[in-house]
Parts: C-alpha cells; sequence; structure tokens
C-alpha cells in the first residue's frame, strides 16, 4: 500500500493491514459503521443471516446528517462537539438502539516504516529497542503517538536480521473520533482505516467483477465533497491508495458563485434541479469532464508508481460519483469498464429502511458499509 508514494509488497501491506487492526481494534461486536467525512456522519448497520445460499447480509439502519462546514477539516475533526451532536442526531434518525461503533481515521495519519533488526531478540526484548529508537522513524513527538510493530521474517539483507514493520498514527486522530462518540452516548470499539474499510466494502462488489476480481486490476475512484481517493485493488486486496484535493465541493461553489445561492441552497439544488436552463452545459459538463480528468490523472500516478500499466475497471464511490452520466463519460475517457459502486445491491433490506434512497445514496456508503462489516470478522 501506499501514501502517495511507492507501492509496499503484497505480503508487506497485509502485515500493515493486520498491525493496524492490532493498534485499534479492542474485541469483536455487533458495530454500527459510522464514517465521519468532511461533510456529513453517515451510519450503516447491518445484520448477518445464514441459510442454503450461504451468507447473506440485512440493512438494518441507515442514516446521514450533514456537518458544519468547520467540523471536519482536511479529514481531521476540528470541532469535537459539533461531530458529536451530529453522531447523536444520525443515530436518532436511524433509530437504532445498538451503541457499539466503528470509524476510520484517513490513510494519510498513518505511519508506517520498515526496518531491521537482529533476529535474536525476543518479542519484548524487540519492544523495547523500538520504544528507544521510534523517534528516528516517527516525525511526531512520541507521547502523541500508538505504535505497534510486526515481524515480516528474516530480511534480504542477513540472515541474522529481520524485518520488522512499524505502523503508527497520531493519538489525536482517534481520540477526537472517541471523543465525538462518546458525546453521543456510543462506544467506539474499532478505529480502522479508510483503505481497508473501502476494500473491505469492495467484497460486496466483486460479483460484478471481471472473474471476480482474481488476476485482475481494479481502480476505485472515491470522490467525495473536498477529497479523491484512488484505491487500486489487485487479486482483490489494495495496493496502492493516493488522496488528491478535488469533490463535490467546487461544483456547489460553482452553483453558489453563478446563482447567488448559499451554501445550502446550492447543495439541495444540486441535489433536486431546478437550477437554470444553462446549468447542464455551462456548469455540470464541466464539473463532469473536470472529474474524469482528476480520475484519469490518479490512474497515470498509480502507473508511474508501481510496475501496472492498464486496469481493467474503474468502480466510482462517494457522493459525486451519483452526477447523471458520469460513468459513461469516464468509461468514453479512459476507455475501461466503469461501474458505480452499490455494495448493497445483494443483500437483504429492513421494513424501515427506503430500498429506493439506499440504492441512491450507496456509492457515498461504501467506508461505513466496509466498517460496519466489521461487525463479522
Amino acid at each position: 500500500m501506499t501514501r502517495g508514494g511507492k507501492a509496499l509488497g503484497k505480503a508487506h501491506q497485509r502485515k500493515l493491514e493486520q498491525i493496524i487492526m492490532g493498534l485499534f481494534t479492542q474485541k469483536k461486536v455487533p458495530l454500527l459503521g459510522l464514517d465521519i467525512s468532511s461533510t456529513a456522519v453517515k451510519l450503516l448497520e447491518l445484520s448477518q443471516q445464514s441459510g442454503r445460499g450461504g451468507v447473506r447480509y440485512r440493512v438494518e439502519s441507515y442514516a446521514v446528517e450533514p456537518l458544519p462546514s468547520t467540523a471536519v477539516v482536511e479529514k481531521n475533526i476540528a470541532d469535537v462537539e459539533a461531530v458529536g451532536k451530529a453522531v447523536r442526531n444520525v443515530v436518532r434518525k436511524a433509530g437504532t438502539r445498538n451503541k457499539r461503533a466503528a470509524v476510520a481515521v484517513s490513510g494519510s495519519a498513518v505511519i508506517t516504516k520498515l526496518i531491521s533488526m537482529p533476529a535474536t531478540l525476543s518479542e519484548r526484548e524487540m519492544e523495547s529497542q523500538i520504544q528507544l529508537e521510534a523517534d528516528q522513524y516517527i516525525p511526531y513527538p512520541l507521547e502523541e503517538v500508538n505504535i505497534d510493530f510486526q515481524v515480516l521474517g528474516t530480511s534480504e539483507k542477513s540472515p541474522e536480521l529481520v524485518d520488522v514493520l512499524l505502523a503508527a498514527s497520531r493519538s489525536e486522530n482517534v481520540d477526537d473520533r472517541v471523543a465525538a462518540l462518546e458525546i453521543a452516548g456510543l462506544t467506539c470499539e474499532i478505529v480502522d482505516v479508510e483503505a481497508y474499510a473501502m476494500e473491505n466494502a469492495c467484497t460486496q462488489l466483486i460479483d460484478q467483477w471481471p472473474n471476480g476480481g482474481h488476476d485482475h486490476t481494479i481502480a476505485v475512484a472515491d470522490i467525495g465533497a473536498t477529497t479523491t481517493t484512488l484505491n487500486v485493488l489487485h487479486n482483490n486486496h489494495i495496493i496502492y491508495t493516493r488522496e488528491q484535493n478535488f469533490g463535490g465541493r467546487q461544483l456547489t461553489e460553482e452553483i453558489q458563485r453563478r446563482y447567488g445561492l448559499s451554501v445550502e441552497e446550492a447543495g439541495m439544488a444540486k441535489r433536486q434541479g431546478g437550477l437554470p436552463d444553462n446549468y447542464i452545459p455551462e456548469v455540470l459538463e464541466p464539473f463532469k469532464e473536470a472529474m474524469a480528468q482528476q480520475v484519469n490523472r490518479s490512474i497515470q500516478f498509480f502507473y508511474s508508481a508501481s510496475a501496472f500499466n492498464n486496469v481493467d475497471l474503474v468502480v466510482l464511490a462517494g457522493g459525486s460519483s451519483s452526477v447523471p452520466g458520469i460513468d459513461d463519460l469516464i468509461q468514453e475517457r479512459l476507455g475501461v469498464e466503469t461501474l458505480i459502486a452499490n455494495p448493497f445491491a445483494n443483500m437483504a433490506v429492513a421494513s424501515r429502511v427506503k430500498p429506493q434512497v439506499l440504492s441512491n445514496d450507496a456509492p457515498a456508503l461504501m467506508i461505513a458499509c466496509g466498517l460496519a462489516l466489521r461487525s463479522f470478522d
């Protein structure tokens, strides 16, 4: 996995996932998936059913609650109270009594480092040495981070050394999310990483992918309000992640500027329509072209940072992927089959959940879905 740079080997990437889960996982429990983004809190609750056809999931509840524009800035919580209030409201909207939740931090909040250590050290000795030397590898004061490590195996440098993968996250990234949930009366059981939540949600899409994703390379573009995140999967595991500053807020701001609307009015008009006739040709179509260029640029970055030179499928996620016709435009511009993500296509739906509304919101619920699926690890 990468953070805007070179790719880790597959074995190292999977070990990294295990480490990060070890850092933040407390225990297995039924969970609410809570995605705290820059514009909204999204909640999803799933149950698991077993039958003759195997395991099937059911959507028990879901809801979306908007956030004030200053509550979350660049994926960091700036106003814990405001986020806590939104979490309380989204729980009430969903009508769930579940009080246990999983949340995620962005990949850019996690630091990794591969080091070599003497193979003769015991795990306790290794831990002590890492604590002594961690300030060489972590660019933050050690009292401000959570650190864990995993021995990967014998180093290629020498049979007397082992490769050790360190993972660290700044404590505030975790603490702010835990505090916001506590304000809402929830217990934070798991803090995951957004990329792994996305990978988890993709398990619900693979029946739509060529050969179920095996021996194929899939680009998942998560286009949110302010950030576009490209996750590339090979053999259904993420091998590359890159975040770029681009999202649906740019369309909202252009609607504001062009038609003299407030942020709220522009957001509502974007979703519900009612704008002048020149909106589609002069505002929406140029934004769609910009989206296609952004996805293409992100994929080109992937090619330049890896040994890959093609992707077999593009999957669009995030709220901005609901723009009408964006999948067809990207498929035309990139020459690659393009689908809109819907992790609920094969799930049952509880009677209190409106299927059409859920389907409309589905691309924006991928991370919430991946978090909710952690209940069934």
